[in-house]
């Protein structure tokens, strides 16, 4: 299992971003994360063509299913979601990781029963 946030282990720093001029101001060992994938995918499809590790929140099936077409590293999700998510991305082979949002260790053991590739927490998507 994949775990971003946790105080007990080092993690890649996640980085907000909304331009292509924002990606500029972060080092190559952060995540570059859309907080949604709008279209026309704009910034999606700029960090694909660049080979950018990137990160999407998303709210449904379908912006996971472009965000994996469009070459994310991490799909990230509420737990509920997350879980459905992951038979989708096991089914289909994503290259994609799904990552449940939780907020405290206490889900973990959920999260591990349900197979999901792994967890961001919650206070570290802040920005």
């Amino acid at each position: 299992m994949i775990i971003f946030g946790s105080s007990f282990i080092k993690s890649p720093k996640f980085i907000t971003i909304s331009s292509e001029n924002e990606i500029n101001s972060t080092t190559p060992n952060d995540i570059l994360l859309l907080k949604e994938l709008n279209k026309p995918y704009k910034l999606a499809n700029f960090c694909s063509k660049n080979s950018l590790c990137y990160a999407v929140i998303v709210s449904s099936i379908k912006d996971a299913l472009f965000a994996n077409a469009l070459d994310c590293s991490y799909i990230i999700a509420d737990i509920n979601l997350a879980k459905i998510l992951q038979n989708i991305a096991t089914d289909y082979l994503f290259e994609a990781k799904i990552l449940a949002i939780i907020t405290s260790d206490n889900q973990l053991e959920e999260i591990a029963l349900n197979s999901i590739d792994g967890v961001i927490y919650k206070n570290y998507l802040k920005d």
